[in-house]
């Protein structure tokens, strides 16, 4: 019985690595301690974190799915379909069911919360599909990011407003991300054809943009979340040092410590979030 599992458990292991666990398993993360704010119960905030989870899920494994020619390309041995670890077919499957659940899932917070929110997927599938090769590779991330919190708050009982700030912080976020994101990619993708916008300004330039707009994300949340003064302003100043001492690190070839940074500062940015408590859903647009 355990020798028939193992192939069974390693094809899973290989699939989950498939997905681009660190953004998905963070992006699910925030989304998630974002809802528990809102008022939503138990079962709300499991809702909220199964649609955004099969979300990303989608949009990893379809990312996979399509560059996987162009990871054996390159031999990228952290990819499980270019290794041969699971099959282009299985990652494709997986990719249709966690999108078909997607749409429910995100439906069931409300009509108008479930469109934003598959509009947000739908922009990474825009992505993956193409747009990453372009100079408006940016602008799927702003939209998902910035639609995202949107989607959280605008499903909470009683439908409210959510404030200015929260798509804007969320956009910056999501910018940030994806330049820094890119970075220990950049000599990959030039291999195979993909030259988005961090590509065309290169590694140097896009270091300093990612980190200019990732502090911009914290001080917009900082001006923008009802959270006592010291902690508004410790939070940037936080961001700051673990942005310097990630892209530090970054340095060194194929580092994805500025990636990592970006999800440290993340949290950073839902830790101000949720401090914020119930007065989020509460603010005035």
């Amino acid at each position: 019985m355990l020798t028939a599992m193992r192939p069974v458990a390693r094809s899973a292991l290989a699939l989950a690595a498939a997905c681009h666990p660190e953004p998905t398993v963070a992006v699910t993360a925030m989304a998630t301690a974002l809802a528990a704010t809102t008022g939503r119960d138990a079962v709300g905030v499991l809702l909220v974190a199964a649609a955004v989870l099969t979300g990303q899920l989608s949009i990893g494994w379809l990312n996979d799915h399509l560059d996987a020619d162009r990871d054996v390309l390159v031999a990228r041995r952290d990819k499980p379909v270019a290794t041969g670890a699971i099959s282009r077919e299985a990652v494709r499957a997986a990719t249709v069911v966690a999108a078909v659940l997607c749409v429910p899932l995100s439906l069931a917070s409300g009509l108008l919360a479930g469109v934003l929110h598959l509009v947000a997927v739908a922009a990474g599938w825009a992505y993956d599909l193409g747009v990453k090769a372009t100079r408006a590779s940016v602008v799927p991330y702003v939209v998902c990011f910035g639609l995202l919190p949107v989607f959280v708050v605008l499903g909470a009982p009683g439908t409210p407003t959510p404030p200015w700030w929260l798509p804007v912080a969320g956009g910056l976020l999501g910018a940030g991300a994806h330049f820094a994101n890119v970075l220990p990619d950049l000599d990959d993708d030039a291999a195979t054809g993909v030259r988005g916008l961090p590509h065309r300004l290169g590694a140097r330039v896009s270091r300093v943009v990612a980190a200019v707009l990732l502090l911009a994300a914290s001080a917009v949340l900082a001006f923008g979340v009802p959270v006592p003064p010291v902690l508004a302003a410790a939070a940037p100043v936080l961001a700051a040092a673990v942005l310097a001492a990630g892209f530090v690190a970054g340095r060194r070839p194929g580092s994805r410590a500025p990636f990592r940074a970006v999800m440290v500062v993340a949290l950073i940015d839902v830790a101000l979030l949720v401090a914020a408590g119930p007065a989020l859903v509460g603010s005035p647009s």
